[in-house]
């Protein structure tokens, strides 16, 4: 065991003695301890900190990077884009789809949902505005896709494969996935609630009444959840104002995933004409998708514009 000593000292001369110096404090060895290992273990101590700072610096390089990747929003509610990028899955390569469905949505307790109006109708049933209350969560707004009794089992897929493709979304101009009910009657899928519905009906509306400064951010918005798609690997097929949904903040999402415009031959919708065993919306489609049934991002771009 080491034992601490203190001293001070003074001089001592024919005159007498002097003030004492300040004191000074120092321990002898441990026992059986010599200085070569009393060498030794500072050496071990101070690579065990050098150590522990090199670790430190490497976790806080790793966060950084893990941050960036996963992409950032800037102030103007616009994706920004990481170094890495996930790319879509079709969940029609899925031997059984409902595993597409529940890897990619959440499924979620039907007691948590209230209806409260019918606000549309869909290919599959009714389209309908509704609250959302998880516990622990805060209660809101969702849209709530249902579909009608009396389907067939493909029917169920076609309409679930729209929850498979949003669930693999993360991005502020893509409408958000907030989850599916597939244990019960109806099947729901359920999306964030968009206050000012489809863009194409809004404008007309509100008509003489945006500055131009809006409609740019609106504009901007629509082409940064394009180019999401895109860098996702994405081929939307139907980019159209009606297609485009608008919150209370005059932010424009990308929505309508669903496969059934592609799947159906008997609509009625003059928008779409059928070509190849498909349909096509001819009035927003690019002339080489129409020629050739070629769809890629750049036939997207088009619609865009």
């Amino acid at each position: 065991r080491a034992t601490p000593y203190q001293v001070q000292v003074r001089a001592r001369s024919q005159v007498g003695y002097g003030p004492f110096s300040s004191t000074r404090t120092f321990s002898t060895l441990p026992d059986g301890m010599s200085p070569s290992q009393l060498a030794v273990t500072s050496i071990l101590v101070s690579m065990v900190i050098l150590l522990l700072v090199a670790a430190a610096i490497v976790g806080v390089i790793c966060y950084r990077r893990r941050r960036r990747r996963r992409g950032v929003t800037d102030r103007t509610g616009h994706y920004q884009m990481g170094q890495t990028m996930k790319v879509y899955i079709d969940p029609f390569t899925y031997e059984d789809p409902n595993e597409a469905v529940r890897e990619f949505a959440k499924e979620i307790d039907a007691s948590f949902v209230k209806i409260e109006e019918v606000i549309g109708a869909g290919e599959f049933g009714e389209v309908c505005r509704g609250r959302l209350r998880i516990p622990g969560r805060k209660e809101n707004y969702v849209a709530i896709k249902t579909l009608k009794g009396g389907y067939t089992e493909k029917q169920r897929r076609d309409f679930l494969s729209e929850a498979s493709i949003m669930g693999q979304f993360q991005h502020p101009n893509i409408i958000h996935l907030e989850g599916v009910i597939t244990t019960s009657c109806p099947v729901m899928i359920l999306t964030e609630f968009m206050e000012n519905g489809a863009l194409d009906s809004f404008l007309r509306m509100n008509d003489g009444q945006f500055t131009p400064i809006q409609l740019v951010g609106m504009l901007r918005g629509i082409a940064s959840g394009v180019k999401y798609l895109s860098d996702m690997s994405f081929v939307h097929r139907d980019l159209a104002a009606r297609n485009i949904l608008v919150n209370s903040n005059l932010v424009c999402k990308v929505s309508d995933f669903g496969l059934s415009r592609f799947l159906r031959e008997n609509s009625s919708d003059p928008t779409y004409t059928s070509s190849l065993g498909g349909k096509i919306p001819i009035r927003w489609t690019a002339p080489e998708a129409i020629a050739y049934r070629k769809f890629t991002s750049a036939s997207d771009v088009w619609s865009y514009g």
